[in-house]
This record gives C-alpha cells, structure tokens and sequence, in this order.
C-alpha cells in the first residue's frame, strides 16, 4: 500500500496560496486586458447600417381612385432621387428593388453624390455605383439589387442625389407612391451630369428602396405604418414626417431610424401594399442592427371599407384587429425584436369634401377607441407611445388639435409630426 502523504506543514500551505493568487492575478490581468480591448474595439467599430429607406409597392390598376403619378414604363431615361440620411459615415451603398416586377430590371448605370439644388450634384462628389464591379445588373423578378461599397464620405441628415439609368424599355412595376420628394426624369444617361435637364417630375419614387452607411452606430429603429407615418399632410422636400424628426434625435446617439410607412397600408389587407405582417421580414427584420420597431398601422383597416377604395369589404371587429396586432408581435418576439405599439389618432371630419367624404363615422371613431384601449392596456407591445393623446383636441377629442392638423382632418401637419416625434421617449423605445 502507497503510505498516505503528509499534511503540507505551514510554510508549505503559505507558498501554495500565495502562487495560486499570483496565477489568479495574472488571469485576471489578462482577462481584463482582453475584455478591456474587446469593449473599446466594439466603442469604435464601425459597421453597416440602414440610413434610409422607402418600402416598395406594386404599382395599382387603372382602375384604381388614386393615381400612380408615374409613367407606365421609361425607356433610355435617367431618374434623379433625392434622399435625407439619417447617419452618415464614410462609406455608402445602395440598394434598388425589383419586388414587384414580372421581368428582369435592367440597370444600365447609377450614380451618388451629395445633393444641390433642384436636382443638381456636387460634381466633385459624383460617384459611379458598381455591382460586382460593372456599372450595371440585370435584378431578377422578385429580387433586390445591392451595390458595391463605395467611398462617399456623408454628414449625418445629409441629402443625396441618386441617379438610376434605364436604357431599355422598362416597366415601372415597383415603386414608392408617397416620397413626399421631388424627383426627376431625363433623357439619356445623365447619372455623370452635375446639372439635371428634367423632362418631367414626380414626387413617387422608382426601384430605389435603401441607403446603407458605414459608420459607428448603434443600430436602427424602423417606423412601420400607413399614410400617417409615410409623411401624408407634411411638406414636400421638406423632411418633416415624424421619423424626420425621430431620426434628428437620435442621431447624437448614434441610432438610424427607417421608416417603413406605406400611404394606404393596413394590418389586415393588401391594395396600396401589402399587408403588414407579409412585409415585415423583407422590410423590418432583414435591417442590419435592428433594435427596435414602432407600430402604428390599423386606421384604414377601419376606414376603408364601404367607401371607394374598398367598396365589397366589411368592416373588421375588433377581434380580428387584435388577432392581426399579435401576429405582428408574435413575428417581433420570434426575431428578438423590442415592439412599440402606437394609438390611433382622432380622425373626425377625415377628408370631408374628398371623394372619401365617409371616410369617417362615428362607429369607426368607436372601433378606434376600442382598439386604443386594447393596445394600452393588454400589454401585448414591449411598449407604447400615445400618440392618440398627443394629437387629440382637449376640447374635441375625436379630432387633431388644429394646430396639428395637415387640414384633412386625418394627416398631422409638420408641427404635429414633431410633437408625434417628442413624445417618444428613447429609453422607452430602446428598453434602457
């Protein structure tokens, strides 16, 4: 038998513990050395993040009440885009979508540089857009086109110029109705040309879908909705929808905001796009550095039906308004997404004197109450953001405050999309 060992005497036991400690230290030192380059590596790391974006839509029948506002194809002609970012950095790429198409999208030349006047580029800044290095892509149907990473050093709320050559006969398929933005059309490739000779204007946008930065950031919140968040009753070129003034707040925390707001759009139901929840992966979710989402969509769903723009559907209940909130969470939850449900503003008097004259009824008005009421005290959003109290008028509380009014009774105006952009706090948003 092996004799059992001695108990180490005290001098032994000292030695012992003071090597472990000094092993202990010198891990410790490493580790903290290590975690202490990881953190400032990750304080100064730069990476790829959405500045801008317009969701696309397939472009309506003639049939349709609302006009598209757009040719129905464009053959050897250049469009001017002019975007705001929300970041800048030094490094740009785009991407322009084929969703809706039926054909390839045939992409003769594009170009990026830092807006001027009227459609004008700073000639020094024009920069030539790459797809695989070539200066042009055929996109498939269904499919996005996203360019080569291009050297374009952008200021934060910078406004670009963007310019898409089409030398073939194409389809205007997939498009923005509501850019709230001039753009321009000209004969030729004119994607070199710092002055833009415009053939006509618009203020729809065309296949142009995202703007990615490269730059120290924090991540992105998207804004999803309808016509409200789109920018309807602001400005035109003059970047006042609420995610305009959202995104200013932001950007000294290094936070991209996006907004995904579609004229027309509704929870339950495709027409002027579809519907929410089948948008949402392409849309939302495949932002790089999402942190977190605003909802505010569901006024259409219950204004609508009956009146021109969907004369055979029936009004939903409330229930299935509730049923098609939860699939939205139910999609946030399942990608690790914070979701920041919205109220419904007042809408009484909604575009009276318009062809929508119904619009608004006082069962309507209820079902939105309804609906608010279930959105602030089912606790089925991470959070929310009252906009319904932020817009109301304390003496008439079935309409916007007339300050806040666009004057359709319906769209806040400029000075309410910034009070819409105030009371949202960024702790809350963010979950901080």
């Amino acid at each position: 038998m092996r004799p059992a060992p001695f108990p180490p005497t005290a001098r032994e036991t000292s030695r012992l513990g003071s090597s472990i400690r000094f092993i202990l230290l010198i891990v410790a030192f490493a580790l903290g050395s290590a975690l202490s380059g990881s953190f400032a590596a990750h304080a100064g790391e730069r990476s790829w993040v959405g500045t801008w974006m317009a969701s696309p839509q397939p472009v309506w029948k003639p049939d349709f009440a609302l006009p598209t506002k757009i040719p129905q194809s464009l053959k050897n002609q250049t469009i001017r885009q002019i975007v705001r970012v929300s970041l800048g950095g030094d490094r740009v790429r785009l991407v322009f979508s084929n969703a809706y198409g039926d054909q390839p999208l045939k992409i003769g030349a594009a170009s990026v540089g830092l807006a001027g006047e009227n459609g004008a580029v700073e000639p020094a800044t024009i920069r030539k857009v790459t797809f695989g290095g070539k200066d042009g892509i055929l996109v498939l149907p269904g499919a996005p086109a996203v360019s080569d990473p291009l050297d374009l050093t952008v200021e934060t709320q910078a406004k670009l110029a963007i310019s898409l050559y089409l030398p073939d006969e194409t389809p205007l398929t997939t498009f923005h109705w509501d850019g709230r933005q001039t753009a321009w059309f000209g004969s030729g490739d004119l994607t070199g040309a710092g002055d833009f000779v415009a053939t006509a204007t618009t203020d729809a946008r065309m296949f142009l879908t995202e703007v990615r930065v490269e730059t120290r950031n924090d991540g992105a919140v998207v804004v999803v909705g309808d016509s409200i968040t789109d920018g309807n009753g602001a400005t035109v070129d003059s970047d006042t929808r609420w995610s305009d003034f959202l995104a200013k707040r932001l950007a000294p925390d290094h936070i991209a905001v996006l907004n995904a707001g579609i004229s027309g759009g509704r929870l339950l139901q495709d027409k002027m796009g579809v519907n929410v929840a089948a948008r949402l992966q392409r849309d939302v979710f495949s932002q790089p550095g999402l942190k977190a989402v605003v909802l505010l969509i569901g006024i259409n769903d219950i204004s609508w039906p009956g009146t021109d723009f969907a004369a055979a559907q029936q009004r939903p209940t409330l229930d299935d308004m509730i049923a098609g909130y939860q699939q939205v969470v139910a999609q946030a939850r399942a990608n690790n997404v914070r979701l920041v449900g919205a109220t419904l503003p007042p809408f009484e008097g909604a575009l009276s004197g318009t062809p929508l004259d119904d619009y608004y009824h006082p069962d309507k008005d209820a079902l939105r109450q309804e609906v608010n009421r279930w959105i602030r005290e089912s606790g089925a959003f991470d959070a929310i953001v009252d906009f319904d109290a932020v817009l109301r008028d304390p003496d008439h509380p079935a309409r916007l405050i007339p300050a806040f009014d666009s004057g359709d009774h319906l769209h806040p105006g400029d000075e309410g999309n910034r009070a819409m952009a105030d009371a949202i706090d960024p702790g809350v948003l963010l979950g901080r």
